[in-house]
């Protein structure tokens, strides 16, 4: 029997938390073990843009959560921003992956150049060191040299930059698709099976 993917799920403080929590939702969805993290400026973007109120407390927020995703099959374990004994912050029990989503400049950057003084950072960074899969969907326009510099330097390591721009060839209907469209690209580089859109070439039956 295969053992469920352990994803580590962060939150930060850029435009784009639809993206972040259907992503919480699908994984959960498709049986994954989640480690979610989130940021003090990710609580203020998730009550302006989905009237969402994310307890300051980890151990709230994970209450909130299993209750409402309690009928999916995953679990889910959230980390406090200070909780340095959480599993990620050790490359002794390093996550299969990580989804930054979404994710700000200023934690793009402390990521690409190696500091760790928060545990979203250091939880990157053991995740490129221990050569396990990193991904970033920094959502912000336009970019700077500066940003894309920083991109590029992550890039070469091996990290995913993917940025959340939706397509249109799948004719969406309503926000959720577009919101779908990027999270469908997020699980396909995860390789966790989904069924958010029809495929490129795929006939509607």
């Amino acid at each position: 029997m295969n053992m469920p993917k352990t994803i580590c799920l962060a939150w930060t403080g850029a435009s784009g938390m639809p993206y972040g929590v259907r992503l919480l939702e699908c994984l959960l969805a498709a049986g994954c073990r989640v480690q979610l993290l989130y940021s003090q400026v990710a609580q203020v973007v998730a009550r302006q843009e989905m009237g969402l109120e994310l307890p300051s407390r980890a151990s709230e927020t994970q209450c909130f959560f299993r209750e409402r995703y309690a009928a999916l099959p995953g679990e889910l374990s959230v980390y406090g921003r200070d909780e340095w004994f959480a599993p990620v912050a050790s490359g002794s029990n390093p996550p299969d992956a990580m989804v930054v989503c979404p994710c700000t400049m200023g934690t793009l950057a402390a990521i690409a150049q190696g500091l760790a003084s928060k545990l979203i950072e250091r939880a990157a960074d053991v995740v490129i060191k221990e050569g396990r899969q990193l991904i970033l969907v920094p959502r912000e326009t336009p970019f700077s040299v500066t940003h894309l510099e920083n991109m590029l330097r992550l890039a070469r390591a091996g990290v995913v930059i993917l940025p959340p721009s939706p397509g249109f060839y799948h004719h969406p209907q309503c926000v959720e698709d577009l919101v779908d469209f990027v999270v469908a690209r997020i699980l396909d580089q995860l390789r966790v099976p989904h069924v958010l859109m029809q495929r490129w070439g795929e006939s509607e039956a």
